[in-house]
Order: C-alpha cells, then sequence, then structure tokens
C-alpha cells in the first residue's frame, strides 16, 4: 500500500451485540428460553418452539426488545395487549415478556459473563491509535451495563442505546435514526464514517443513513444474507476491514452523477496540467456484458483506440478475469494487466507481481470449486468459471425461479471457509481469498511501482460492477461509472455504455494532442 494513503475514515460504530461482544449468543437463549415457556403455556394446538436459526435472525436480531416481541407474536399470529410500562414481567402483555426476556437475559450474563471478540479488541486498539473516533450503538438498555461487564466502556466516544431510544424516542433499526445520532455526537459525516453491524435490520439501516460504508459481520455464515441486506463487504472477523481509502468523496446513486460527456470541460480542468493515467475494467467498460464471458472480444476499432492510448499514457486493466485469460482477450503488449482483481499482474518491461499470501490459498479453492459444481449441476444455465485467484459463479442463464437456491448453495459450501470472502457483482457471486487486497490496492501498486506521481499525474478509472467501488473508494483522481449496478457508488461522473467510454477516450486523446502550429 502507498506510504501517501491516509485514514480518510474519522469515526466507526459499532453495533454492540455480536460484534462487540458475544452477548448476542445470551440474547438468543433469553428470548428461546422466554418464548418457548410462553408458547408451551398457550391453549388449544401445541405451538412450535422457537427456532434461533430462522425465528431469531429474522424477527427479533438487531431491533428494540419491545418490536423483537411484537415482530415475534405476529409471525405465528398470536396477539397479546400492548400493556402498560409498569407491567411486572408476569404480565400476559407485550411489555411483560419484553421484561421477561430482559430477567432471563440478566441471569445468563450474571451467571456466565459475557466475552470480547479478540478481534474486536485488537482493532479497537489500533483504531484507537490512528485517532478515530469511535461509537457504540445498541438495541438493548443493558448496553452500559454489558460494556461495563466488559471492561468496554471507556472505549468508545459516543453511546446511544435502548434508553436512549426510549429517552429521545428515536425510531428502531431498521430506521437509520440511531447511527445518525451517534454520528451527530461524534461530529462526523456520511462520506467519513463506517459502520459495522452483524444484524439484518442493522445492515438497512445503516444503508438508510447513506453511510460511506457498512461492514457486514458474519461470525456463523450469514454472508449471503447480510449482502442481500446491502452490506458493502462482509467479514467474519473485524480484523480483515481496511479503513485506509483515498477518496473523500461520498458514495451517491449513478443517476444523480454528472455525465462524464457533458462534463470534459470541467474533468479537463480538475486535471490542471497533469497527465492522465488510464484504468479500466474489462467486462461492461471496454465490452458489453454478454450471455458467455468468452464472447467478450474487443472489436479490431477498440483495439486499436487502446493501442493508440498506450502510445501516449500508462494504460491498464484491472480485470476480476484470470491474468492469461484477460491478457488474451485484449493480446495488446504495451498494456497493463491486472487480473484476478489485481491478485496477479504482468506489464512491458518485465513488470510481474504475484500477491504472496494468495498463492497459499490455491489448494482450497480447488476444492472449493470441486464442491460448488457439484452442489449446482443441477441448476440449468449457471456456470462455474475458475480463475486463478477466485472462483466466479455466473447465473445470467439461470431462470429466476432458482437462483436464490443458487446462492443458497454457494453460501452453504462457504460455511467455515474463513480463508474465503464471498462477494457479489452483475449476475455473479464470486468467491475470492479473504485477504486486504483488491483492485483498489492494485491501482496504488500500480502507481507507486512505476513512479507516478499524483503531482504530475491524474488516474481515471473507468468500471460497471461493484467490485469497481473497491477502486473508486480508492481512486484519488477521477473515478467514472459505467451504467449501473444497482448501488450508490464512490464514482465523480457516469456513462451510459461502452460505446459512450470509446467517445469519451476519443475526446480525451483531441484534448492531450499538441495544437497544430
Amino acid at each position: 500500500m502507498s506510504e501517501e494513503l491516509k485514514p480518510t475514515i474519522q469515526a466507526i460504530i459499532l453495533d454492540m451485540d455480536g460484534v462487540i461482544t458475544d452477548s448476542a449468543r445470551l440474547h438468543a437463549r433469553a428470548w428461546k428460553q422466554m418464548f418457548d415457556a410462553f408458547l408451551e403455556k398457550l391453549p388449544g394446538e401445541q405451538q412450535p418452539p422457537l427456532d434461533l436459526p430462522r425465528d431469531y435472525k429474522r424477527y427479533i436480531d438487531g431491533i428494540s426488545r419491545l418490536d423483537g416481541v411484537r415482530a415475534f407474536l405476529q409471525s405465528r399470529n398470536l396477539h397479546l395487549p400492548e400493556g402498560d410500562p409498569d407491567d411486572g414481567p408476569e404480565a400476559e402483555s407485550i411489555v411483560g415478556l419484553g421484561k421477561r426476556k430482559n430477567a432471563f437475559f440478566l441471569e445468563l450474563m450474571e451467571k456466565e459473563g459475557v466475552d470480547v471478540f479478540p478481534d474486536t479488541l485488537e482493532m479497537l486498539k489500533k483504531w484507537k491509535k490512528e485517532g478515530i473516533k469511535l461509537g457504540v450503538i445498541s438495541a438493548s438498555r443493558n448496553c452500559r451495563k454489558i460494556l461495563e461487564s466488559a471492561g468496554l466502556l471507556h472505549w468508545f466516544d459516543v453511546r446511544v442505546d435502548g434508553e436512549t431510544a426510549r429517552r429521545e424516542q428515536l425510531p428502531g433499526k431498521p430506521a437509520p435514526d440511531v447511527f445518525l445520532r451517534a454520528m451527530q455526537e461524534l461530529k462526523a459525516s456520511p462520506e467519513h464514517t463506517l459502520v459495522v453491524e452483524d444484524a439484518i435490520a442493522g445492515i438497512k439501516a445503516a444503508k438508510r443513513g447513506h453511510f460511506t460504508r457498512v461492514i457486514g459481520v458474519a461470525r456463523n455464515g450469514e454472508t449471503e444474507e447480510l449482502l442481500d441486506a446491502g452490506a458493502d463487504q462482509v467479514v467474519k472477523q473485524l480484523t480483515e476491514i481496511d479503513t485506509y481509502m483515498e477518496t473523500t468523496s461520498r458514495a451517491q446513486l449513478p443517476d444523480s452523477l454528472p455525465h462524464a460527456l457533458e462534463s470534459m470541460q470541467q474533468i479537463f480542468s480538475e486535471m490542471n496540467g497533469k497527465k492522465p493515467v488510464l484504468f479500466f475494467d474489462y467486462d461492461g467498460t471496454l465490452t458489453p456484458i454478454v450471455d458467455d464471458p468468452d464472447a467478450a472480444v474487443l472489436t479490431d476499432g477498440n483495439k486499436k483506440v487502446l493501442a493508440d492510448l498506450a502510445e501516449e499514457f500508462t494504460v491498464a486493466i484491472i480485470s476480476g478475469r484470470g491474468l492469461s485469460d484477460l491478457r488474451s482477450k485484449v493480446g495488446l503488449d504495451q498494456l497493463i494487466y491486472a487480473g484476478s482483481h489485481g491478485f496477479e499482474i504482468s506489464g512491458p518491461d518485465g513488470l510481474e507481481m504475484q500477491y504472496e499470501p494468495g498463492q497459499e490459498i490455491l489448494p482450497l479453492l480447488d476444492q472449493v470449486e470441486k464442491a460448488v459444481k457439484k452442489r449446482i449441476q443441477s441448476i440449468e444455465g449457471c456456470e462455474v468459471e475458475r480463475k486463478k485467484y477466485a472462483i466466479a459463479v455466473h447465473y445470467r442463464k439461470v431462470e429466476k425461479s432458482r437462483v436464490k437456491e443458487l446462492k443458497q448453495a454457494v453460501a452453504e459450501v462457504m460455511e467455515g471457509k474463513e480463508q474465503l470472502k464471498l462477494g457479489k457483482g452483475k449476475k455473479i457471486r464470486e468467491i475470492k481469498p479473504n485477504l486486504d487486497w483488491h483492485k483498489g490496492h492494485a491501482l496504488n501498486w500500480l502507481l507507486d511501482k512505476l513512479d507516478l506521481a499524483r503531482k504530475r499525474h491524474q488516474p481515471i478509472f473507468i468500471g460497471d460492477d461493484i467490485t469497481d467501488e473497491d477502486a473508486l473508494r480508492f481512486l484519488q483522481g477521477t473515478g467514472i461509472l459505467v451504467g449501473t449496478h444497482g448501488e450508490e457508488t464512490h464514482a465523480n461522473y457516469r456513462l451510459n455504455d461502452t460505446e459512450e467510454v470509446y467517445e469519451f477516450l476519443a475526446q480525451l486523446r483531441r484534448w492531450q494532442e499538441p495544437a497544430p502550429k
């Protein structure tokens, strides 16, 4: 990573249960103990007990105590009066059940104590050392008591918990109010604040708050659910989180971005005489997205455009495709190629790099590739593409009714594979090494390796997919999004399709040509 990189994350807001402490385990047991006893006493047909993997995550996790009671009862078509704030835990009301659950929880906490996740403690120390302000949020009214029990209360500059929400009448998750309240007290802004959550409701709440980055923590293999809820990244441990991001731009919806072709004078002005350094994604950027990845080839005319550009500028393609596949598709020796999201790099004048930690994971990728193929072999239309450092599962041709089944199958194969992580893209699920390396790191590595100082050069990155956001977040230059990937972006400008990409490049080259004498 470049020595010039500075952390632009100024504040981090963490959920407590399941992210900082293992109290989520105690909460889940208390909920089950309370509801199982309640359901067993109901007259009529016997209700099944609370199912922790299904019911707890779906109806209770991450929201306030009373909202959890209401949601679970509604899921079973059961009705109770709301009750009165003065109701005791013996009352057959929503308030009473909430207090009954809390009594069970406090008993468990007193008996077993609360542990802190070691990876969280390690990162709290790191972030404090970096001067990052820390906030903790929780739907629990026992937040202070739990943090004190764990010896963590002093680590946090701000605490917004269930007591705060009750006192200030803040709506619970998935409303973003608790996060926004914590951010306000931290005197931060959304574009400089990172949120770490383990609950689906929490991920949705943070996304509604428009924070620059929302991290999901899947300690028990809930990767797919957190990604579907909107997490920008899912990790198994907090030590996988990278807070170094050069860009200070706030994520926006693609439609709100200025159109690059209509903003050429502004883009030229921002360059301020610097020489462009061009970075491209491949699929969806230099070639249109097609059903068959092997059919995504450059036209002779577009290949000539890239060759002509390479005579004037440094040109690199950073793609999820494997390096050998990428080189064969483009076929221009004067370009730099970064394959497998930057894990393998090759270029002119002997430029070569293999990200060494990734090589240790290759045998595991071989095993997972076989397991994935076996699990989804009955699903027509899916394609498993093996790259050296990644496995791409394409489902563009899969019937909509079976896409969920495919995603679930991939997620199940990934369970327990802590050395790997699951990413998403346009009609794709991608399995990659769970390492702190991606397109953004590769881009900055190339700038340093080739001595392309920011004072003299203007990096321009053009991409279209969610994985390109890694480069756009790290970019200190001009970021352009092609089309849309359906989520917010850190790009500065937009283009509609690949045809407009080549029109942009033509205008860029004309701008760089010396005026006739």
